[in-house]
C-alpha cells in the first residue's frame, strides 16, 4: 500500500489550477520515542474545468517557510505551471513561499479560517452572534466598504469585548482584500468550502479513532485511504462553477485554460 501512496503522491499534476486550497490538521504521531502533535497539510486543487482533486499530503518535518517552499516546489516539479488563486490559512511565511514558486498566483487568506480563528476568542454562547456581526465585513461590496464594516464591528459591543478579533483581521488584511476584487460568483467558490470541510471532518474522525500513530508513514497511509474513499465521490464540478468559470476567464484571460477531462 505504501507503494501505491508513493505513486499517488508523485503522480503528474495538471498544468494549471484555478484555485488551490491549502489546509492543515493536527495528528498525534510517535517520533523518536515521543508522541508529537504534527501538522499534516493537504492541498486541494480545483482545475479550470471545476473538477477537484487532492494534490498531496505533507507532514511537517521542519518549521515554517522552508517546509512550505519544499511543498510548493514539489507541486511545480510534478507539472503544475500556474496557480491562479492560492487560498491559505494565514500561516506566517506561507504566502511568501507560494509567491516564490508561483509568482503570478493571487494569495488569498481563507475567509472560513479567519472566521473560525475569530470564534476562538468568543464564548460558545456568543459565537453565533459574533459570526453574524462579522458577516457584513466579508460580504461587503468592495475592500473600502469592508474596511468600514470592520471599523463598525470594532466600535460595536463585540469589537470592544473581543479586540483580538479585529486585530486578527487587520493583521491578515493584505491577504483578505484581494477577495473583494472578484465578482460574487468567484467569491462564493472561494469562501464556500463545504467539500473541503467535509473531507477534513472525515479525516479527523478516522484519526481520532486511532489515538496516535506509530510513524509518519502509518498516518499518511490511513489519511490516504480516507481521501481515496471521499474523493471517489467528487465526480462533477460544484454547481456554482459554471457561473464562476466565465468570471475566471474574464479575470485571468489566457491563464485560465480549460482542457479535456
Amino acid at each position: 500500500m505504501l507503494e501505491e501512496v508513493s505513486q499517488w503522491q508523485n503522480r503528474p499534476l495538471e498544468p494549471v489550477y484555478a484555485i488551490v486550497f491549502f489546509d492543515c490538521l493536527r495528528v498525534k504521531i510517535r517520533d523518536e520515542g515521543t508522541v508529537k502533535n504534527k501538522a499534516v497539510y493537504l492541498a486541494i486543487g480545483v482545475r479550470c474545468s471545476g473538477y477537484r482533486e487532492v494534490l498531496g499530503i505533507w507532514i511537517e518535518q521542519t518549521e515554517g517557510a522552508k517546509f512550505w517552499l519544499r511543498v510548493m516546489t514539489e507541486i511545480r516539479n510534478r507539472g503544475a505551471q500556474d496557480v491562479l488563486i492560492a487560498v491559505v490559512d494565514g500561516l506566517k511565511g506561507f504566502p511568501e513561499a507560494i509567491s516564490a514558486v508561483f509568482p503570478s498566483a493571487q494569495v488569498q487568506t481563507c475567509i472560513v479560517h479567519l472566521i473560525r480563528y475569530s470564534m476562538q476568542f468568543a464564548s460558545w454562547k456568543e459565537r453565533k452572534a459574533v459570526a453574524a456581526a462579522l458577516k457584513p465585513v466579508y460580504r461587503a461590496q468592495n475592500a473600502e466598504h469592508a474596511r468600514e464594516r470592520l471599523q463598525e464591528f470594532e466600535a460595536g459591543p463585540w469589537g470592544a469585548k473581543y479586540p483580538a478579533i479585529v486585530q486578527s483581521w487587520r493583521r491578515n488584511w493584505e491577504q483578505v482584500i484581494p477577495f473583494f476584487a472578484y465578482p460574487e460568483d468567484v467569491r462564493r467558490i472561494i469562501y464556500t468550502t463545504n467539500a473541503i470541510e467535509s473531507l477534513h471532518s472525515q479525516v479527523r474522525k478516522a484519526v481520532r479513532g486511532r489515538g496516535h500513530f506509530p510513524s509518519d508513514e502509518a498516518a499518511t497511509k490511513l489519511i490516504w485511504l480516507v481521501l481515496r474513499n471521499v474523493t471517489a465521490r467528487w465526480t462533477r464540478p460544484p454547481i456554482a462553477w459554471q457561473a464562476a468559470k466565465a468570471q475566471f476567464a474574464l479575470q485571468f484571460e489566457d491563464r485560465f485554460v480549460v482542457g479535456g477531462e
